[in-house]
């Protein structure tokens, strides 16, 4: 379930997975009572103050902009973290140096800024993501996700033979997110602490992960940037808790 938090100019998202229980009355054949057990807190009494620390957590201020951003669900959520169901997309990318660094974004950009065999501009989504598909680094693409309504067949060609276009499949993937500048040190301790936590609940991670960087560095106040890590699941199933 997802919630809007209207109350607040922000408009925060409050999200809670889990399961119901619902007691029928075999008299009446009525529900008689109904329980909700969320997967974010062990503690799930009627009043319960980890739960209200729980959704007192999720009214904190990121900044997302007003950009499209890749189409996913939501499977489940905990106190660490979220399992997210991404719909396939396009993303145009080159090669990077790190996870947290920006060489090699102003190609991609410049791409879709019109700088393409077809001079077309192409509108901009969030976030920027970088990507490594080892632990030891040895390869980064930085890329950007192309619009939901384009396709490999009808986008114009790169100008340039280190920037490529790609289609990414569908998948199920882990999400931490955080605030502040995501410095490398920073970064590499929030993939840790994401694959601990996976291990620690019995998912299987793969490989590598991804930096997901939403704002404009240079326009958005630190302690409200929206940064992202992320790392793609084998076979999750929810039998696996």
């Amino acid at each position: 379930m997802v919630m809007t938090f209207i109350p607040l100019p922000w408009k925060p998202e409050l999200v809670f997975t889990g399961t119901s229980v619902m007691g029928i009355n075999p008299e009446t054949e009525k529900f008689c009572s109904h329980v909700d057990y969320w997967d974010s807190i062990k503690a799930n009494d009627y009043f319960s103050l980890e739960g209200l620390w729980d959704v007192f957590r999720q009214l904190r201020m990121y900044k997302t902009p007003d950009l499209e951003t890749p189409k996913y669900q939501i499977l489940k959520r905990t106190a660490n973290y979220e399992v997210r169901k991404y719909a396939p997309f396009i993303v145009v990318e080159t090669q990077g140096d790190k996870l947290s660094g920006s060489a090699g974004f102003n190609s991609v950009a410049g791409y879709i800024f019109g700088k393409n065999s077809k001079e077309e501009k192409i509108p901009m989504t969030t976030p920027v993501f970088t990507e490594t598909d080892d632990a030891g680094e040895s390869k980064v693409s930085v890329q950007i996700v192309l619009p939901q309504d384009k396709d490999l067949d009808s986008l114009p060609d790169p100008n340039q033979e280190t920037i490529n276009l790609r289609r990414v499949e569908g998948d199920i993937a882990a999400a931490l997110k955080f605030s502040g500048k995501p410095t490398e040190e920073i970064v590499r301790q929030k993939e840790k602490e994401l694959r601990d936590s996976l291990i620690r609940d019995g998912l299987r991670p793969r490989k590598g992960c991804l930096l997901a960087r939403y704002n404009d560095p240079g326009r958005t106040w630190e302690f409200i940037m929206r940064n992202e890590v992320l790392i793609w699941l084998e076979d999750f199933s929810f039998e696996e808790d």
